[in-house]
């Protein structure tokens, strides 16, 4: 209850999905600081897979393009 879960659309389902330890590995942080990413509503959204949550491909490439455009705007 109260975690950050997003709806399946058919084009995420057919998708690559992560798990909380790859996306750890992938931004090199601890599976907790995902967690925390997730409860403060931070970071990739995910999706609860029975006890699971599991991150879509297409929502990493879109918290990684808003990272993006963060930095574009504030170097500006």
């Amino acid at each position: 209850m109260g975690q950050d879960v997003t709806s399946v659309t058919p084009s995420t389902a057919v998708g690559r999905f992560l798990t909380t330890e790859e996306v750890a590995a992938r931004y090199r942080t601890s599976p907790t600081t995902i967690s925390w990413w997730r409860r403060t509503k931070y970071g990739p959204k995910g999706i609860k897979v029975g006890r699971r949550v599991l991150y879509p491909q297409t929502e990493i490439e879109r918290f990684e393009r808003s990272l993006a455009e963060e930095q574009t705007e504030a170097s500006a």
